[in-house]
Formats: structure tokens, C-alpha cells, sequence
């Protein structure tokens, strides 16, 4: 392995709560009668994209919402509450990044999330974790398909000048486990606190990170 590639904002700190209540949030702003309990959100967590994952629950519904704004509201108060919230990197992460370095392994942040959430979470992730701990950092803006689509995952190799089986992916969920896949690269599932007990589809799955067995994935 020469390239570590984190695949989302819970591969390094479990944010999925946060989201969770981020949507609920939303929904009371746009006056809709809607409530994710973590039941309803683990069984949405198997599509990517939370514009999509809107849209997809109100055709279920029979009901007509622009998916689109309900989103941006809620990533504005995903974001914020990133900044008002203790956040903290999940357990392994840390050091697995400061061992990735002194290895010499290249290190990348492949997402297709916004950049805007990415500049929320570095925030409050800092100092522990920073953006300038990454060789490579891509984010939705970057392509123009979101995962369970490969493409971020296959221009990150091709930035970084690697073929797919130089490097090892880490993901928290079923999408961006596929779409690691499709591009090739070996995978190692991370769950978070909503998609732990779901099959990512991921050669193997860990609760902890260490180097040394992101090595031998």
C-alpha cells in the first residue's frame, strides 16, 4: 500500500448524528411533518447524496418538496453545528495519519461531499486533524458524479499519479464502499454510529484504525 484514501467526513469523525439531527432540523424550517429516527436514517443510509435521499423520501410519500433547498438548509446547519459541537477524530485516526506520513504513504481525502462541509469539519477537527495532513483533497465540486459513481475515486488516481491497487480506501458506508470498488481499489470498511450492523460490502471491517492492518488489506 502507497496511498491511504479516506473516503468521508465519519471516516474521520463520526458525524452521522449530527446529520441526522441536521435533516430534522430542516424539515421543521421548510414546515414539513417529517422526523428521521435513527431506524428511518439507517435504512436511508444505503443511498449517497442527501438532496437524493430527500427527494426519494417525499416521492415514497407522495409528496412534492424541492429537495434541493430543503438540502442546502440542511447542510448550512450541519456545518454550524460542526463548529458548536465537540467533535473529535474517531479512535485510530490520529495516529494512523501521523504513522501514513512518517511511512512516506500518500494521503487523501476523496469525498463527494461539499467543500464547504469539508472547511466545517477541518475546523473543528484542528489541530488534530487538518487539510494540510492530505496530499490530495477532493470534494463534490471535483466531479461530476457523487459516489456510489467512481469517478472521484479514479481522479484521485490519476492525480496522484497511481494505479488502483497502489492504494487502500476507508469507508463508513455502502456507497462510497461501491464506489471504491468500482474504481478498484481495495477497501476497508469503517462504520459509523448509524451504519454499524449494516454489510458495506467491504473486504473487511474495522472498529479502530491502525496502519499496519490498512497494510495487510
Amino acid at each position: 500500500m502507497s496511498a491511504l484514501f479516506f473516503g468521508s467526513i465519519s471516516a474521520l469523525a463520526d458525524t452521522s448524528e449530527l446529520q441526522r439531527e441536521a435533516f430534522n432540523q430542516a424539515f421543521r424550517e421548510h414546515r414539513l411533518d417529517w422526523e428521521w429516527d435513527r431506524e428511518t436514517y439507517r435504512g436511508l443510509l444505503g443511498s449517497n447524496g442527501g438532496a437524493d435521499r430527500i427527494a426519494a423520501y417525499a416521492r415514497d410519500r407522495g409528496e412534492s418538496v424541492d429537495a434541493a433547498a430543503v438540502h442546502a438548509t440542511k447542510s448550512a446547519l450541519f456545518q454550524r453545528n460542526l463548529l458548536t459541537s465537540e467533535v473529535a477524530p474517531r479512535p485510530g485516526v490520529v495516529q494512523t495519519i501521523k504513522d501514513a506520513r512518517a511511512a512516506g504513504t500518500v494521503l487523501a481525502f476523496v469525498t463527494t461531499t461539499s467543500a464547504e462541509n469539508l472547511k466545517a469539519l477541518f475546523t473543528a477537527l484542528e489541530p488534530a486533524v487538518a487539510a494540510g495532513d492530505f496530499d490530495l483533497v477532493l470534494s463534490a465540486g471535483d466531479v461530476e458524479s457523487g459516489k456510489p459513481d467512481p469517478a472521484v475515486y479514479r481522479l484521485a488516481l490519476e492525480r496522484l499519479g497511481l494505479a488502483p491497487g497502489d492504494a487502500v480506501a476507508v469507508e463508513d458506508n455502502p456507497g462510497g464502499v461501491q464506489a471504491a470498488r468500482a474504481a478498484g481499489v481495495r477497501v476497508v470498511a469503517f462504520p459509523n454510529e448509524n451504519t454499524a450492523g449494516l454489510d458495506l460490502g467491504a473486504e473487511r471491517t474495522v472498529e479502530r484504525l491502525a496502519l499496519a492492518e490498512l497494510q495487510t488489506a
